[in-house]
């Protein structure tokens, strides 16, 4: 939850045209509501039964790779939105 606190914090000090600035938030937030879903599905299996089953590895996997995979959108869109801008930033500090 820092984590995505963070995100949300520098894509608005970006200052990016609101678009792209929705575009870094919103796989940021997806992350968050996965991590949830995730959370929920653990539980309910947990609290279903005790025992080992086939079904309940697939559920907790798949929730699992729900989160990877906000997790892979969220690396995307920064890298494809804010990398240029903060490739630009850090090349002029080296500069400096």
């Amino acid at each position: 939850a820092l984590g995505c606190l963070v995100l949300v914090a520098v894509a608005l000090g970006l200052q990016l045209p609101p678009v792209e600035t929705v575009l870094l938030i919103l796989p940021v937030l997806l992350v968050l509501l996965m991590e949830f879903v995730n959370s929920a599905i653990e539980a309910v299996v947990d609290r279903v039964s005790a025992d080992i089953h086939p079904l309940s590895k697939i559920a907790k996997d798949y929730a699992s790779v729900a989160v990877a995979l906000a997790v892979a959108m969220v690396c995307t869109s920064w890298v494809v939105i804010a990398g240029p801008l903060l490739w630009d930033w850090f090349a002029r500090a080296l500069v400096s």
